[in-house]
């Protein structure tokens, strides 16, 4: 059986290679989802005297507290899924990975200053 070339009718790279698909996007939930919410959190909370500077975040936190911060996650969470899932059916590499490995590095970053301000005002 010869393999074709013709991306529709391949299987997606997630169903082909479904560990690397979770583990792409267990390290994005990791960063962007829980480590970047929870230094978050705890940023505002314990820090008084900075506030949040992404003014999307603010208006998410006062509309609905700390509840709006996490919505607003997981609707960016779900679009670069999205994004992701359609890159794969696509057979587009970069539609398909570029989204994980965006989220995780944000995350990275976003959570890595969170709590070096923390170290910094305390």
């Amino acid at each position: 059986m010869s393999r074709s070339r013709d991306r529709s009718r391949r299987r997606p790279a997630y169903r082909r290679r479904p560990r690397e698909f979770y583990a792409l996007w267990i390290a994005a939930t990791t960063t962007y989802g829980v480590g970047d919410i929870v230094s978050t959190i705890a940023f505002l909370t314990y820090v008084p005297e900075m506030d949040e500077a992404n003014p999307i975040v603010v208006a998410a936190i006062d509309a609905f507290g700390f509840a709006g911060l996490v919505a607003l996650k997981v609707v960016v969470y779900c679009i670069m899924v999205w994004i992701s899932v359609v890159g794969a059916r696509d057979g587009d590499a970069l539609l398909y990975y570029f989204p994980p490995i965006l989220l995780t590095l944000v995350g990275l970053f976003l959570t890595a200053n969170n709590v070096y301000a923390m170290w910094v005002v305390t």
